[in-house]
């Protein structure tokens, strides 16, 4: 067997010249040559513990080769096998956290690329224009409601229709997809992509009701008369502001907000979408995650002379992909880092015009592992900015728990909800995904997704809770 190359075969993308104009997506992807390059970098080991390393459980070396034989339909179908949304986790799922992590390649050259390979799969099969559709099992005549179509929801969805189960998932927005849609940018995962995964959802069985608010248009005790169980992923879109004076200046907005606007709504398009969006000039963004990223990037992309990142630690602390930090300084971006808001000041017409901010110094590990931003004594400053976007987290909305009065919630608003088996306190009501964890990863939830499924159908075949 040849020795392996050291290093994964780069992924052509667009320069950072061109791409700070556009919103279309940053990487290429993988040629048929370089996947299959890539692919037989991989050592087929007989204990791999990349596969332990994916929260789906996708069997890795079963799809990469098969990519190396050049069996790129063999490949899709494992990996589909375990995973109904390939092309949106070969993009957005932070692998070098995960598989590409215990890779055994690790110990003295760079990871297979395993998330690059994922992606090629995807698309090869919805270039070649021939998608099969797994076996479904006969139909038991239970019927689940699944509450958000996002990444928990949808991977429930899908993995329960297959089981025998009717299944209808119930989405408040007009689009299907969740944070996929409405979060993450079309550079980042064009929203025709996300479609095209929704629809492999459809065509697997799964009934789509969007513009359905669950907690308004009907209940879950509602559902409940109608269906035999529910799965709530509604995620976590009630965004976090810091209580700063000031906050409250026109120009300052959520990530949710900001990203809203920008995606689901379209304002990157305009004129075709003439939607309201502001366009700063000097656009401050406070936080360290792929959120915070995803704002600066796109105020950069909505015109802005200036885009920061305000981040309270150092690069070392940020929870970021290193993907997107690094795209992120290519195009440009300022990272102001140790660096924390305290006040906002504004012009005669209430906009925002000033941040007022510390200088911070690291301490010993919080609870998260990672150093603790101490204040700096008199090492106030203050940033020009027009727009400021605050991207520091979000918890789940209430609307659910606040509707369901016997469903137990913890002291973030989260769903209680057994890790192992997704069930909440509420007889027949499962969650999982940011509902329950808070903001978390795409794939997390997915996992979460899958083990909540597999309870579900144990639950409607025996009844037992």
């Amino acid at each position: 067997m040849p020795k392996p190359l050291p290093n994964k075969i780069p992924m052509r993308e667009q320069t950072p010249q061109e791409r700070v104009k556009n919103f279309k997506e940053v990487p290429f992807g993988y040629t048929e040559e370089e996947a299959v390059i890539e692919a037989k970098r991989c050592l087929a080991c007989k204990k791999p513990s990349c596969v332990a390393g994916c929260p789906v459980e996708i069997d890795i070396p079963g799809f990469v080769s098969r990519i190396a034989e050049k069996d790129f339909k063999g490949a899709i179908k494992v990996l589909k096998q375990k995973n109904v949304l390939p092309a949106i986790c070969g993009r957005v799922c932070p692998q070098e956290d995960q598989c590409e992590k215990v890779c055994v390649l690790c110990k003295k050259m760079e990871p297979v690329a395993i998330g690059r390979l994922e992606r090629f799969a995807a698309d090869w099969e919805a270039k070649s224009g021939i998608v099969d559709m797994p076996e479904k099992k006969p139909a038991t005549g239970k019927r689940v409601a699944v509450v958000g179509a996002g990444p928990a929801g949808l991977v429930f969805a899908g993995d329960l229709v297959q089981m025998g189960h009717e299944v209808t998932l119930f989405e408040a927005l007009h689009k299907a997809g969740g944070v996929l849609v409405y979060g993450i940018p079309e550079f980042r995962l064009p929203k025709a992509i996300v479609q095209r995964e929704v629809e492999y959802i459809e065509r697997l069985g799964v009934k789509l009701m969007t513009s359905f608010v669950v907690g308004n248009t009907q209940t879950v005790d509602e559902l409940l008369q109608e269906y035999d169980a529910v799965f709530l992923g509604t995620g976590a879109g009630l965004p976090w502001f810091m209580n700063l004076p000031g906050e409250n200046y026109s120009g300052i907005y959520s990530a949710n907000e900001y990203l809203v606007r920008s995606n689901l709504m379209k304002a990157y398009l305009f004129p075709q979408y003439d939607t309201p969006i502001v366009r700063g000039k000097r656009v401050a963004t406070i936080g360290g995650g792929n959120v915070a990223m995803d704002s600066a990037r796109t105020a950069l992309r909505l015109g802005a002379e200036k885009s920061m990142i305000i981040y309270r630690r150092s690069k070392t602390e940020m929870p970021a992909r290193i993907e997107e930090v690094h795209h992120a300084e290519e195009e440009g971006i300022q990272f102001e880092f140790l660096t924390l808001p305290v006040k906002y000041y504004g012009d005669e017409n209430g906009w925002v015009k000033e941040m007022e901010c510390l200088r911070m110094e690291l301490g010993e590990p919080d609870a998260s592992g990672r150093r603790r931003p101490i204040n700096i004594p008199g090492s106030e400053f203050r940033i020009p900015a027009d727009t400021v976007v605050v991207a520091i987290g979000q918890s789940p909305n209430p609307l659910i728990p606040q509707t369901t009065p016997d469903l137990q919630v913890g002291k973030h608003g989260n769903i209680i909800a057994d890790e192992k088996t997704g069930k909440s306190t509420k007889k027949g009501v499962f969650a999982g995904g940011d509902i329950v964890t808070g903001a978390a990863t795409v794939i997390l939830a997915m996992g979460a997704g899958r083990i909540a499924a597999k309870s579900c159908d144990e639950y409607l075949k025996t009844g037992i809770w």
